[in-house]
């Protein structure tokens, strides 16, 4: 009697294993996009809040950008190149304007970052405005 597989068997089990993995990759592929897209969410968020922070402890008279933030110590890294941020004064509230420019599921973005909006190509923007009270 012979030991070993026929040549069937493998086949087999290779066909089993294609189709594992036909239903594993698109789940793992989704996966990854949801967390990128968190990962954007929570950046744009951090660099919302310490902006807000930067305003109400700052009381900035002009125009700032994230590189402010980063220097002033509101934001400890620079989150990436593709995510900018503007406090712009006004005379009653300071508008603050966040930005990412990168490549990434803007719907899933949006569905964890609903206050954030974007136009056809244009890039994910956050807004938010805070009362001068100073």
């Amino acid at each position: 009697m012979r030991k070993g597989f026929t040549l069937i068997e493998l086949l087999i089990v290779l066909a089993v294993i294609a189709a594992l993995m036909a239903i594993v990759t698109p789940i793992a592929l989704n996966a990854v996009a949801q967390a990128r897209a968190t990962q954007v969410a929570s950046n744009m968020r951090n660099i919302k809040s310490a902006a807000e922070s930067y305003v109400n402890i700052e009381r900035p008279t002009g125009n700032k950008s994230l590189s402010d933030l980063i220097t002033s110590g509101y934001l400890s890294t620079n989150p990436g190149t593709n995510y900018s941020a503007t406090i712009t004064p006004g005379s009653t509230q300071v508008t603050i304007t966040v930005t990412f420019s990168g490549n990434v599921d803007k719907d899933k973005v949006l569905g964890i970052l609903p206050e954030a909006t974007y136009t056809g190509s244009n890039p994910l923007t956050l807004n938010s405005t805070v009362a001068r009270w100073w």
